[in-house]
């Protein structure tokens, strides 16, 4: 417990003085383009003083300096204080020139500040209204040509005539207080703030024993010490050095002083100081101390004042910014997005790989629900470069569910999406560089050869597809049909690049990466598995084939699956993808789901792509699942499952991993063969042909006619028994 009484026998010699520290000006990027916004539409050659607003934090780690923080907000005097901040009022001198910048009387300005804060104390103004204490002066000039930015701050601080003698040396709070008396402290001053109205209380009075804890504002100083035995005063200090207090004390001490030092001998003082790490929040590393004050008489006139920030060299002198390069309203836009995920990374993933998943180049194979959400949540990361592949035009039915339309897009026909989703995303974002291609999709069973002009445009638009998946890093798969995603998902195969597929059901998903192959498609599966081919051996029986293929296999059967053998989207199956439009419904032609589902699948198919990239072997890691949960994650953000499979009526999602099937219609080593050597050949006997024609390829049509026979000579034996 700390002592209300100065150690006997102590001189004032011998006792050392209180020393402060002082603010560090930290003015982002977003006030100097507000000032400039104010300087071209509002100030023009108007010099006059304009009051602006900061304010300050003391929940800062150990070693970083006492800062007063000044935003884009700073010019807005309504602006609610950021949670867990005590703002401060200040005044903005804009200067027009460099020289009027230069020859500026600093110490007129000072003084001038000074006296008013004098007047406030001896008013009894300050008590009522503490922010007082805590004013400051901006001297600036704007050189908006080239964007230097000139600047010296002020925080005035009024001074006694005799150095501040320390009774008690500053001790931590956890060294002075008990738990309980920590616990009730934290409560208390939270309580304050609730009756207060506000996150932080700058200037609080205290009074405490082993089982009593009790805050009041300053305001109530003569009712709230009616003993005057034991003074205790609160800041909340900025400040993170263990042995002195921040700069707001200095006013505070003066306000004492003159208001009530005739009664005092010894003040307690408390820096209040507020820090959450890793969730929890601890006030042990405030400091409590007490002090001497000296004697001010009443009749005093305004004291020496002190507060003019010293330059990065150590100096009296202005600093300088220059942002020339992100001033710009693009370049700021994209600064801010660059902090967000650099707070992620600094605060609580610090071997997150930012560059890998900003570079990473995404093509995005459809633009409707899922394609709009994938979007989103790509710019969300950082991802600059996105581009789209649709061919459908907006109807009135999409912006309630694809967030990057309007009702506006609908009109007239209705625009592209493709197109209207790039304007979009410049919109919300210009330093993305989106694409759109407005093309279909060849398809199997949906025939090409009707005409030479539909067989010359279905050849241009693979030969674009091709084109466009060899320039990205990643494929996302999010069209509506299964047949359209045969192609991508044969070129990505052959071109070994890392494909994310996503689709929908009323309440169920389905987000799964597909393997990626590491050897040439034309050797055989021994040799694209690194000579071990018993993990994607075919079962012993043909029936038994067919159900493995058309299941996924559950991950308590299968772990450890690598990624190169890992199974597409077709290795589920057993038959080849066809029109599925065909005779088809309303109902059935459209992506029926509860809405809430796209935005989640949407949103776990690119956190699954950064997990990805965050892995050390990329899309070739092994396959994590449900089984996984519980163990030391592979990557800083987690698993790195094959397959989300998700179900919205039970709110569950499972991570199941699947083998590469031998006999896929689109991954297998056969058709991959194929469509490498024979190019558009191949793919229009694909497109023209009924699904017989990769059934046949691939051996599924040999699988179907062996597991029947399989199943009939089991009847037979049934019977004979």
């Amino acid at each position: 417990m700390a002592s209300g009484s100065s150690e006997a026998g102590s001189s004032d010699a011998e006792q050392p003085k209180l020393q402060f520290a002082p603010f560090c000006s930290a003015l982002e990027a977003g006030f100097w383009h507000q000032l400039t916004q104010k300087k071209l539409n509002d100030y023009r050659l108007d010099e006059s003083p304009k009051c602006i607003k900061a304010y300050y934090y003391n929940g800062d780690a150990v070693g970083l300096p006492t800062r007063l923080t000044l935003e884009f907000s700073a010019f807005d005097a309504d602006v609610r204080t950021p949670a867990r901040c005590c703002p401060a009022v200040g005044i903005l001198y804009n200067t027009n020139t460099l020289d009027a910048f230069k020859t500026a009387d600093k110490k007129a300005l000072l003084e001038k500040e000074a006296k008013e804060m004098w007047d406030a104390v001896q008013s009894g103004a300050a008590l009522k209204d503490t922010s007082i204490l805590s004013t400051f002066i901006l001297l600036t000039f704007a050189d908006l040509k080239k964007y230097h930015f000139y600047y010296w701050f002020c925080f005035p601080a009024l001074c006694f005539s005799e150095g501040i003698r320390i009774v008690q040396p500053p001790s931590l709070l956890e060294k002075v207080f008990s738990a309980k008396q920590v616990t009730a402290l934290l409560e208390a001053y939270d309580g304050l703030c609730s009756q207060s109205g506000v996150t932080a209380v700058p200037y609080f009075l205290m009074k405490y024993a082993e089982d009593h804890m009790e805050l009041a504002p300053l305001g109530d100083w003569d009712t709230f010490f009616t003993d005057n035995k034991k003074v205790t005063v609160g800041i909340y200090d900025p400040c993170t050095l263990s042995q002195h207090p921040g700069w707001p004390l200095r006013n505070l001490l003066i306000l004492i002083a003159y208001t009530w030092g005739s009664k005092l001998d010894v003040v307690e003082v408390l820096c209040f100081r507020d820090r959450t790490l890793q969730g929890s929040r601890s006030i042990l590393h405030s400091i409590l101390f007490q002090v001497k004050l000296p004697q001010i008489s009443l009749n005093t006139e305004c004291p020496k004042s002190v507060g003019w920030e010293k330059n990065p060299k150590g100096a009296m002198g202005p600093r300088m910014v220059n942002l020339s390069e992100c001033m710009d309203p693009k370049r700021l836009a994209e600064s801010s997005v660059d902090l967000n995920l650099k707070l992620m990374r600094w605060r609580l993933v610090p071997s997150l790989d930012l560059d890998r998943v900003v570079r990473t180049k995404c093509l995005l194979l459809g633009a409707g629900t899922l394609g709009c959400n994938v979007a989103r949540t790509l710019m969300g990361w950082g991802v600059r470069q996105i581009t789209f592949v649709d061919n459908a035009k907006i109807s009135y039915s999409n912006p309630v569910r694809q967030p990057l339309y309007e009702f506006e897009d609908c009109l007239n026909g209705g625009k592209s999406k493709a197109m209207a989703a790039v304007d979009r995303l410049g919109k919300i974002f210009p330093g993305v560089n989106a694409k759109g291609y407005e093309f279909s999709i060849p398809m199997p069973g949906h025939p090409v050869n009707f005409s030479e002009a539909t067989l010359s445009q279905a050849q241009k638009d693979v030969e674009q597809l091709e084109t466009l998946v060899s320039e990205h890093d990643v494929v996302f798969l999010l069209m509506d049909t299964r047949e359209s995603r045969w192609l991508p998902t044969v070129i990505a195969a052959s071109k070994r690049k890392l494909v994310i597929n996503s689709a929908l059901g009323f309440d169920t998903f389905v987000v799964m990466r597909h393997g990626l192959k590491k050897a040439l498609a034309n050797q055989n599966l021994s040799s694209v598995d690194g000579g071990d081919s018993s993990a994607s051996s075919s079962p012993s029986t043909p029936a038994a084939a067919a159900s493995a293929s058309a299941a996924v296999v559950p991950s308590s059967l299968f772990s450890n699956i690598p990624g190169h053998k890992l199974g597409c989207y077709f290795c589920n199956d057993v038959v080849a993808p066809g029109d599925s439009t065909r005779d088809r419904t309303l109902d059935q032609q459209c992506t029926v789901s509860r809405p809430g589902l796209a935005m989640i699948a949407g949103a776990l198919a690119v956190e699954m792509m950064v997990s990805i990239l965050q892995h050390s072997e990329g899309g070739y890691a092994v396959a994590s699942s449900s089984d996984d949960r519980m163990n030391e994650p592979p990557t800083s953000l987690g698993l790195v499952p094959h397959q989300i499979r998700g179900f919205l009526s039970r709110f569950d999602n499972v991570l199941p991993a699947s083998l590469a099937f031998d006999k896929c219609t689109a991954c297998s080593d056969i058709v991959l063969e194929y469509y490498e050597r024979e190019g558009f050949h191949f793919l229009s006997q694909v497109f023209n042909s009924t699904h017989t024609f990769l059934e046949d390829l691939t051996g599924l049509t040999l699988l179907h006619q062996e597991t029947q026979a399989a199943e009939i000579w089991d009847m037979s034996d049934d019977e004979s028994i």
